[in-house]
């Protein structure tokens, strides 16, 4: 295992520790609202800092991108940048709905190389390495093997702080329960994605999403054998924040069905 993706579990456990423990005295935890939908509390900040902490420790030059800091100092002097989101799910934490994550993704010159994905409640641990294969508490994962849309379960999110696009969502939403098994939302991007990884759900699509959310997911499924995209079917997710992912079969008859549905502000 490459020493930095060591650094990044040991972060991410430490972060899950604090989570964990905040987990059992909901009622005082303290809760502000960034924008509509959109809640911090002082746990995401407290494991964003014992994140930053232990990374600042091994490599004090590295960048970071953080949800609740921002740009950390270094960020764009340095060819590695840390891509974190501390408590991915804070809508589902602060409910006790037990679905959320610590999300880390590192990338070198622009690229995810690693990345680190812990669900604190189930003890999962994913895993992955560019090259290298992507990972669920140390055995290998792929993404799953149906062929027809109409067998895939899929997973979602739905549209919670911009609502511009809603109608296209909606439109995308009621043309998939009709041609799927099912869709889903658990609610925690960097999850859904480590699901398709392993193959718990055959594809997943959000948009509206910020690089945190999907850095580290997206890496799983590729390393997995799926393939990932934004909503035109190039590599500008990231960019755009519109993002599908899964197996290569399904993936195929999942993407005309949602340029279907969207402009030229979302095919990108």
């Amino acid at each position: 295992m490459h020493p930095i993706l060591n650094i990044a579990i040991k972060a991410a456990r430490r972060a899950a520790t604090i989570i964990n423990r905040a987990s059992l005295d909901l009622d005082l935890i303290e809760v502000r609202t960034k924008q509509a939908n959109d809640f911090v509390t002082e746990v995401d900040q407290a494991a964003e800092a014992a994140i930053i902490d232990i990374i600042r420790e091994a490599y004090p030059e590295h960048g970071i991108l953080a949800e609740e800091s921002g740009h950390s100092e270094g960020a764009s002097a340095s060819e590695f940048q840390w891509i974190i989101d501390p408590l991915d799910g804070t809508t589902n934490f602060i409910h006790g709905f037990p679905q959320y994550a610590v999300s880390i993704g590192i990338a070198q010159n622009g690229v995810v190389q690693h990345a680190v994905v812990y669900d604190p409640n189930r003890n999962e641990l994913f895993t992955a390495s560019r090259g290298k294969g992507a990972f669920l508490n140390d055995r290998r994962i792929r993404v799953a093997k149906r062929t027809k849309l109409q067998e895939a379960l899929i997973g979602t999110g739905f549209p919670y702080r911009q609502f511009e696009h809603i109608d296209a969502y909606l439109g995308i939403f009621r043309e998939l329960t009709q041609k799927s098994a099912g869709l889903r939302r658990p609610g925690a991007a960097s999850l859904d994605l480590a699901y398709v990884a392993c193959g718990r759900t055959d594809a997943f699509f959000e948009m509206g999403l910020a690089p945190w959310d999907m850095a580290a997911g997206a890496l799983l499924v590729s390393e997995a054998g799926g393939l990932v995209s934004d909503f035109g079917g190039e590599g500008e997710y990231l960019e755009s924040g519109n993002v599908i992912a899964g197996s290569p079969k399904i993936f195929g008859q999942l993407l005309p069905v949602i340029r279907s549905h969207c402009g030229e502000s979302l095919s990108r």
